[in-house]
């Protein structure tokens, strides 16, 4: 889907371009554009290798599983349908965690198999479950103590202080996770969508 938006806006520029003549200035910009990509992503090599490097050492230190125990009590109490020592409360925890950390790679594979086993508690395959529902709320938001690749990014693009994104996005992940709990948890004790899952 995301091919068919890119292809729709080079179109719609080039057409708007030729329509108002202007098609030099927009080829000249999707030239210099292409450079400017070009430079950022070399630009991003070595602080993401930097970065990776760090939250690597954190994983093998086992801060993430350190984490992951402080973070244990909270889930119990957001996920009651989930038994303690389920493999699902396991794997949806250290995926929080890594996610925190900023370790997304070790994160995703975390999260589909906390998916695969919250599957296994629910009678009717087809549909998500309340625990699904949150968990995935959860992960979309996500609070995020360590932005590795936004402060990458903000490094490669010349920012005198890119860490300084630390504390702002620590505020709005932490905003946009209890919204989204918050959210989730309304729609569950919603009559329509009890309703629905029922006769699912």
């Amino acid at each position: 889907m995301i091919n068919f938006i890119w292809a729709g806006l080079l179109i719609i520029g080039f057409v708007v371009g030729a329509a108002t003549g202007n098609l030099e200035a927009v080829t000249n910009a999707a030239i210099d554009n292409a450079k400017t990509g070009v430079d950022l992503a070399l630009g991003l090599i070595g602080i993401m290798t930097l970065w990776l490097g760090l939250m690597k050492i954190a994983e093998d230190s086992g801060l993430v599983e350190k984490l992951a125990k402080l973070l244990r009590p909270l889930m119990i109490r957001l996920f009651p349908d989930v038994p303690a020592e389920h493999p699902a409360m396991g794997a949806m925890i250290m995926n929080i965690a890594a996610n925190m950390l900023g370790l997304g790679n070790a994160a995703t594979p975390l999260g589909l198999k906390a998916m695969q086993e919250l599957q296994k508690l629910s009678d009717d395959k087809e549909t998500a479950t309340d625990a699904m529902v949150t968990f995935l709320a959860i992960n979309t938001s996500s609070v995020t103590l360590v932005p590795a690749s936004t402060i990458a990014i903000l490094a490669a693009a010349g920012a005198t202080n890119p860490t300084e994104i630390i504390g702002p996005t620590l505020v709005a992940t932490t905003v946009s996770t209890v919204v989204a709990i918050i959210a989730s948890k309304t729609f569950q004790k919603l009559p329509k969508y009890q309703m629905k899952k029922a006769n699912n």
